[in-house]
């Protein structure tokens, strides 16, 4: 799966965030350690959605 973020350069480094997923945000020292760490957030960040929507009646739909 592919999302799409955004990343700046910073005094401190990079920080790095997903628009697609609100408040999922992250840093590092290099480009590259920006990147990797966004990945580990995103992935906790569906998790916890899962997690918190296991109980809920859903459905799903086609956006083409």
């Amino acid at each position: 799966m592919k999302y799409k973020v955004n990343i700046e350069k910073t005094e401190e480094g990079y920080v790095v965030w997903c628009p697609g997923l609100p408040g999922c945000w992250s840093q590092g020292q290099t480009e590259e350690e920006a990147l990797e760490n966004i990945k580990d957030a995103i992935q906790a960040y569906l998790e916890t959605v899962e997690d918190l929507s296991k109980n809920k009646e859903s459905r799903y739909v086609d956006v083409g």
